[in-house]
């Protein structure tokens, strides 16, 4: 498992294992988005077998599949929502991790300059410069 951090209470993965919910709860994380689709992983690995892990390990759930090619503001929308509503530390995972910041980057434009999230980014080994746009346009429709 490989947590790259975005922030003090946010990090991004590359596909988890379910065994690995556990070991997130014993570091405090209390909320798991899963941006990968069901379509992308095996059975063992889908958002239900995922959640019942999460679950059992006493661990928040969010199934937020995102099509790389393809993210929708819902998408956006659903994921600032599950940062929100978290009641302490976030891990969000999908096949990379990229999606995941991708997602992590577009919740917090508005709410954070646009060169700090993306050398929070950077930071993490993500390059999220050549979102500097949809970041900025994201930043302005909220206000």
């Amino acid at each position: 498992m490989d947590l790259r951090p975005l922030s003090d209470d946010h990090s991004v993965a590359g596909q988890l294992d379910p065994a690995d919910m556990a070991a997130l709860a014993a570091q405090g994380v209390t909320t798991v988005i899963c941006n990968r689709p069901d379509t992308e992983v095996p059975p063992s690995h889908q958002a239900a077998a995922m959640q019942q892990a999460a679950e059992a390990a006493g661990l928040d759930f969010i199934f937020n599949p995102v099509n790389g090619a393809a993210m929708t503001m819902d998408n956006v929308e659903e994921q600032a929502e599950a940062l929100d509503s978290a009641q302490g530390p976030v891990v969000a995972y999908c096949a990379s991790g990229m999606r995941s910041a991708v997602m992590w980057a577009f919740a917090q434009a508005g709410r954070m300059p646009t060169d700090d999230i993306i050398a929070a980014g950077e930071a993490a080994g993500y390059q999220l410069a050549g979102m500097r746009g949809q970041i900025d346009a994201l930043a302005a429709r909220a206000g």
